[in-house]
């Protein structure tokens, strides 16, 4: 377990609900990914990169909600600037499952 946090804490993490509009290939990541690009609504388009291959296809993620980190700073990944962090969770064979809604959701709301 990590250390423990205040309320204020959590606070600060800003993680919405974004739907993937576009899904690339990533070949110039180190480990197999793809380049996301994720519609927020009111807070407009970001892009991730996400290592996520192993268990979702292109296709499969195409117009798929998905829950983010949206105030990380970027990150420059090969010749990438992800905007946000794409949340998951590793399975026991150490593969990513995408967190999301169970129900649709409006892009942009905000998780509490």
């Amino acid at each position: 377990m990590k250390p423990e946090i205040t309320f204020e804490d959590f606070l600060k993490v800003d993680i919405r609900i974004g739907t993937i509009i576009e899904v690339n290939d990533f070949p110039k990541a180190r480990k197999p990914a793809y380049q996301l690009t994720v519609d927020f609504g009111d807070l407009g388009v970001k892009k991730s990169s996400a290592q996520i291959t192993d268990l979702y296809s292109k296709e499969e993620l195409l117009n798929k909600q998905v829950s983010a980190i949206v105030n990380f700073a970027p990150r420059q990944i090969a010749d990438f600037m992800s905007e946000i962090l794409v949340i998951g969770v590793y399975n026991t064979d150490g593969n990513v499952v995408l967190l999301q809604a169970s129900k649709k959701i409006k892009n942009g709301e905000q998780v509490s």
